[in-house]
């Protein structure tokens, strides 16, 4: 196996993960409505998820650990993906908060950095930023 094939690898495992846990924030009311349906294909195209992994993940999401990312993007960029998944329904409720925070703590946020990321976003998502407003407005002093 060549290093190039162990990289890939790793990455489609990283994907798998982050696929899973935008999955396990989807299913945590219950059944999927469409909105969310949308979305989690939206994310298994974007991230590379065939329909048998889709199905697997599907199944049950808690399966697949995370796997965070190195880099600080793309950790924001995770973040971003799970907000759009929890604001499909344009609100978001304890047991999705508590999830969030866990899943931010997992990709290496601290706890103080991890509650004041979540209550910044909370703040100014809506449902519909991109990865560039996002990350402006997330910066942005108030």
């Amino acid at each position: 196996m060549s290093f190039t094939d162990l990289f890939e690898s790793g990455h489609h495992s990283r994907n798998l993960s982050h696929f899973a846990s935008i999955a396990n924030m989807a299913a945590i009311n219950g059944e999927l409505n469409p909105e969310e349906e949308k979305l989690l294909k939206r994310f298994a195209r974007k991230l590379d998820i065939d329909e048998d992994e889709y199905k697997t993940v599907i199944k049950d999401p808690s399966k697949f650990p995370i796997n965070p990312p190195n880099s600080s993007e793309r950790r924001l960029e995770r973040m971003h993906d799970l907000f759009e998944m929890i604001f499909a329904d344009h609100k978001i409720d304890d047991q999705e908060r508590f999830l969030i925070e866990r899943y931010a703590i997992g990709l290496g946020y601290t706890e103080e950095l991890a509650a004041k990321l979540i209550k910044r976003s909370i703040e100014i998502y809506d449902g519909g930023l991109n990865l560039e407003d996002y990350r402006y407005l997330l910066n942005r002093d108030k």
